[in-house]
Formats: structure tokens, sequence, C-alpha cells
């Protein structure tokens, strides 16, 4: 099965310097991502019912840009990534995800996506 890379976008009211703690903060990232977090250095290894991903922070640059590799993952190229921007024209915070899914599970994965997306909005007042 081909994998495919996919792009979304998100507004929130939230600041990036609150969104970027909800990306990088075990204690937040539990909150809406995923059970529980362990990270060691770069390495977080996420969990949801027993079931663990390892991913290894490749890029960071506070409050614009988190870039993860998964460590098994079977493409070297493959990521996960947020961008954090501010919008001109509103002053909404714009968070960009990308991120790969086998070509007949992107819309699932979209669909997984938001649903998270909709609990870090709520969680971050908007």
């Amino acid at each position: 099965m081909k994998r495919v890379k996919f792009d979304m976008e998100f507004l929130f009211k939230a600041s990036p310097a609150i969104l970027y703690n909800f990306l990088t903060s075990p204690a937040c990232i539990v909150r809406w991502f995923c059970d529980a977090v362990d990270i060691q250095d770069d390495v977080y290894t996420f969990s949801w019912e027993g079931y663990e991903e390892v991913a290894e922070l490749i890029d960071d640059i506070e409050e614009e840009r988190l870039k993860f590799k998964w460590v098994d993952a079977d493409d070297p190229e493959e990521y996960f990534e947020y961008r954090l921007s501010k919008s001109g024209v509103t002053g909404e915070t714009i968070l960009e995800i990308t991120d790969f899914a086998d070509e007949d599970e992107v819309d699932d994965q979209k669909q997984l996506w938001e649903s998270q997306i909709n609990v870090l909005r709520k969680e971050t007042g908007g």
C-alpha cells in the first residue's frame, strides 16, 4: 500500500505559546493526544490503550515548529510535523499538521486528527 503525505490546518484563539506548551509538555499532551507519554531527551513514547509508538523529535523551533520521525517507520522520509503561525488578518493562531498514512486510510487519519484537535481546542480555550 502506498503511503501518502497530507496536510491539515486548524485555527485557534490560543496563542502560539499556549499551543506549543500543549504540544511539548507531557502533562498537556495527555490531555488531548494520547493516554500517556514518556519523554527521554528527544525521544517521545506515546501510549494509547496499551499500544506504544516511539517518535524522535528531529526539529524544534519554540512556538514555530515541531517535527517528529516515527522510530519504526518503514519509510525513513516519513514524519509528522506541527507548524504554528499567527494570522495577520484575524490574529488567530494557525496550527498546520503534516502526516502520512496509507493511501486508503487518509480520510480516517484526517478524521482522527480532527477529533484530537477538537479536544485540543477545548483544552486551550478555543
